[in-house]
């Protein structure tokens, strides 16, 4: 899709629940509804490679990030393969892509923010149109199982393994080429309407070596451009 190297997108989106009789507050998300959230990793075809579920919806997409297994294993360097390539004069792993909201790592890749010059444009459309395929899947999910986007009833303990389980089925819906209606995605975002996505807000802790690939991808990316 354009983008060297690279393992999958990740994000998070919430979903609705009925408020728990514990800790309640602890659920109620930045848009004032009772939420948890799915953080899913994708792959280039809108199969979810890793997911985690249950924290409640007060909690940021990057701390939910760093409290997971993925971030751990990524930071260990286990999740993927050992396979470098060199941009320019620098060496880059297998990253995943992400929104502003999560950190940039020299595994993560992330969007830049601020003042934008032609480069950096660049940059960032080339990340985002890759990551779009994490937000397709989650349309996609929630398409085909839409109990997902109205308040589910159900326990605490149970939602987790269900909104698991929709994952999987999705997983194995997406790979056997199952017809996806056009009319599923009409009422998914009527049902969605009710439920605004929270937005998240960014998080600024780079390090050095991931600022060094980011930087080298830019000029790449430039570069690939004016060969074309």
């Amino acid at each position: 899709m354009g983008f060297p190297n690279c393992g999958g997108a990740i994000d998070g989106t919430h979903i609705p629940i009925l408020g728990p009789d514990h800790q309640g507050s602890q659920y109620i998300n930045r848009k004032g509804y009772f939420s948890m959230v799915l953080q899913a990793l994708v792959d280039h075809k809108g199969r979810f490679t890793n997911i985690n579920v249950g924290w409640p919806g007060k909690v940021h997409d990057a701390r939910v990030f760093k409290n997971s297994g993925l971030f751990r294993r990524l930071q260990e360097g286990v999740y993927f393969p050992d396979h470098k390539i060199t941009v320019g004069d620098v060496e880059m792993p297998i990253v995943i892509l992400g929104d502003p909201a999560y950190p940039l790592m020299p595994w993560l890749m992330k969007p830049y923010t601020g003042a934008l010059d032609t480069e950096k444009e660049l940059f960032n459309y080339q990340l985002s149109k890759c990551r779009m395929v994490v937000e397709c899947a989650f349309g996609r999910l929630k398409g085909r199982w839409r109990s997902l986007l109205t308040r589910s009833d159900l326990s605490q303990t149970n939602i987790p393994i269900v909104i698991a389980a929709c994952c999987v089925l999705h997983n194995l819906c997406e790979s056997k080429g199952e017809t996806f209606m056009a009319g599923w995605e009409v009422e998914a975002n009527r049902l969605a309407a009710d439920y605004a996505q929270p937005d998240t807000r960014a998080i600024r802790r780079s390090q050095r070596d991931a600022l060094r690939i980011r930087e080298a991808l830019k000029a790449s990316f430039q570069t690939d451009q004016g060969n074309q």
